[in-house]
Parts: C-alpha cells; structure tokens; sequence
C-alpha cells in the first residue's frame, strides 16, 4: 500500500504504508513529475497518473518504480483523471477536452470536446458505460463511452466544480461553492441537497449512502445521503484540507486525508460508531504544500470489463424493466452494462438502437409497458432473445447473438 500526494513544489511523494496493530508510514520515492504545480492524481494497479499547470499527463510505474511516459494530447492545466479498471483513463482538461486513454497503449482512442469552458470534473459510472463531467458553461454532461458522444445535457444555475457517482451507480452527486445536490439515476432529478458553511473542496463516498465532505477548513463531515443530516464531524488537520480518499480494507473502513499544513492522516472509521468519530491510524508530515491525493493498492483485486470476459452459463432469468428518467434502460450481463435501448414514441411498441461492446448494431424492439419486458439467456448457443410478452400481442421477438456471458438481466440504474 502506498501514499500518493501531488504538490505545488512540481512533485509526486510516495509514502509505503504498512497495516498492523499499529500503522507506519515511511517515505519511498519523490519523483519530479511536472514544471508547475500537480493539480490531479489516480491510480489502478498498475500505474499512478499525474496531472499539472504544465498540461502533461506524467505516467509512474509503480511495479518498477521508475517514470513511464507522458501524454500530451490536452492545451491546459489538467483538472481531472479517472482510470476504469486496468485498460482505460478518462482526463478532463481547462481547453474543454475530455480524452479516453488506452492504458495497454498508452494511446489517445477519442478526444472530445466536452465543454465550452474547462472541464472542471468527470467520473465514471461503476459499469464503465457512461460518464458524467462538469465545466465552466454551466452545463452537466452525460457521456455514452461506447460511442465516445455526448448521450445529455442539462443546464445548471451555477458552475459546478465537483461531480461523483455513488459506488452502486445508482446516485450522483454535484458540488456547487457550498452546496452538494444529490440525483437519482432513475429519476434524473435532485432528492436532497446539502449545504455547508465553507466551500467544499473534497468528497468522498464512504458507502452507498454516506457523503465525507471536507472544505476550506480543518474539519470532516460526514453526511447521509438520505436524510442529508450531518451524522459526525471532527477536526482533522491544522489548515485546510485539500484532498479525500477512502478505500475498504478486511472490511476496515479507511479515511486518508492530505491538508495544505503538509500532513497526511490516515483514519479508521466504525460505521457502527460513526457518531464518535474516526480513530487516527498513522500520520506523516510531507512538509510540502500538497494539491491532490490517492492511494495505490498493490493487491487490489482488479476491475474486470466486459472485453475481458469468457465465462458462460445456461442460467435463465426474467424481469421488468425499469426506464431512466430521460428514457433509456439498461441491459446488464456479468455486472457490466452491455447496451441501452432507448423509447421512443410508438404507442404500443418502442424501436431503439441497442449497442455494446459485445454486441453489434441492430434495432432493438421493447413494449413500452415496462411490466410486459422479458429476456433470456440461453446455452450453448448464447443467443440473447428480446420480446414482449403475450399481453402485448404486437411485439414480435428478435434474437441477437453476443458470444459467450455469464449471466444476463434488465437492471435499474
């Protein structure tokens, strides 16, 4: 396990981080990553990614500990990076870029332009299909990453600066100044907002359902994302906190937080007590005027895609489906989102384009009654059949096959 901190002094600090009874953090490398300042990090299991005021995206091998390579596609400060699983990183820039990486390749595979501002924020959606980004135009965005386009926009009073999917998918939030509005995926529309005295700077899911807020300021608040009440909060650093991550660890529920005083704390927090407050585990004093943070898991179990599958099955499963608030619906295999089918305005029957990294191209009938929806997987021939059922005597069927799944059902998203 290892520290990462990115800092105004150009550099890239790691610290190897060694669980026990009683947690240690040592000093491991200082890299000279940039010629400005680190403004984003990420990392897989592999690689940990920087970006800066410089415009690169610098490239560290953390197997190796040696610097890998740069990418240079972007024409300002980078403000954001996300990689998803092993083979992909998402990088949001202040020329309104949003670029899809290649991680095997190291190779640029679409450049989008995203925003008319900068891109202030983007993450992915847990099934690696859509994402969501912000920008200086007032305008939140969602990205179909199977086609590399823009699938919808809605329009914000204000600039966000701040956007996250919860880890289940199924909620997002923005953060605007002091605010945080919480959406629903199936619904489109804010269920909550939370408001904050100091701007906030920092968020984190720790569940599904609890927001760890830090702001201009030296305190941590953690908040439900169903009452919107604040459940704790506690005073972690000296200065302002800049950074928050967090990761599970033996079923460990594990705070890491990086100030503008130099130091990085790392916290253990007990759900079951989360009144009383996170316990300090170990802390470290870099010393440097620190930006951004994240933590390199060395065995952390790796993300698989759906390219990456093989497994098959002959299960059979059935189910309605459940329409997104702009009209879509999802058809998940394995865990991973294979498609969409999009309604359309047929009385009795909707023909939407059904797609996936999978699957071909082909039309894609589904009763409007959501109710009437059924699918199979069947085996060995792992044809995936799609029809309506006999109260909806207007839908014929149609078959499209995939190649070999695990399993297959219509899932809420």
């Amino acid at each position: 396990m290892e520290l990462v901190a990115g800092c105004y002094e150009q550099v890239l600090l790691g610290f190897a981080t060694r669980p026990g009874q009683s947690w240690t953090v040592v000093p491991d490398f200082t890299h000279h990553a940039h010629t400005a300042s680190l403004s984003a990090v990420a990392v897989n299991n592999r690689y940990v990614v920087t970006g800066s005021r410089d415009e690169t995206i610098q490239i560290y091998d953390m197997k190796k500990k040696i610097e890998h390579g740069a990418l240079l596609q972007h024409n300002g400060t980078i403000t954001c990076l996300e990689f998803y699983g092993t083979a992909h990183l998402l990088s949001g820039a202040e020329d309104g870029l949003i670029c899809i990486w290649n991680t095997k390749r190291w190779e640029c595979l679409k450049s989008i332009k995203a925003h008319k501002g900068h891109v202030t924020s983007l993450s992915i959606h847990p099934s690696g299909k859509l994402a969501l980004s912000v920008g200086t135009d007032k305008t939140l965005r969602t990205w179909n990453l199977v086609e590399g386009r823009s699938a919808f926009i809605k329009n914000l009073k204000q600039n966000a600066h701040i956007i996250k999917w919860s880890p289940d998918g199924e909620k997002y939030v923005t953060v605007i100044t002091n605010k945080v509005d919480i959406y629903r995926l199936d619904t489109a529309s804010i269920t909550g907002t939370i408001t904050t005295e100091k701007r906030i700077s920092s968020l984190r899911f720790i569940t599904d359902s609890i927001l760890a807020l830090a702001g201009d300021d030296e305190v941590i608040r953690f908040y439900s994302c169903d009452s919107q009440k604040c459940l704790c909060e506690f005073k972690a650093h000296e200065n302002r906190i800049k950074d928050i991550y967090s990761f599970e660890r033996e079923g460990q529920h594990v705070i890491v937080t990086a100030s503008s005083d130099g130091y990085i704390k790392m916290w253990n927090l007990d759900l079951d007590k989360i009144k009383d407050g996170p316990s300090l585990l170990c802390e470290v004093n870099t010393k440097a005027r620190l930006t951004c943070l994240a933590v390199w898991l060395d065995k952390a179990s790796e993300m698989k895609e759906n390219s990456d599958k093989t497994a098959t099955s002959s299960q059979v499963s059935g189910m309605a489906v459940d329409w997104l608030g702009f009209g879509y619906a999802a058809l998940v295999a394995s865990g991973g989102i294979l498609g969409y089918a999009k309604a359309g305005s047929v009385p009795s029957l909707a023909a939407g384009l059904f797609f996936g990294s999978l699957a071909g191209l082909g039309a894609y009938q589904v009763s409007q009654n959501p109710n009437n929806i059924w699918v199979s997987l069947r085996s060995p021939v792992q044809d995936l059949t799609c029809g309506a059922s006999i109260a909806d005597t207007e839908a014929a069927p149609c078959t499209y096959r995939f190649g070999m799944l695990q399993s297959i059902q219509l899932v809420k998203m």
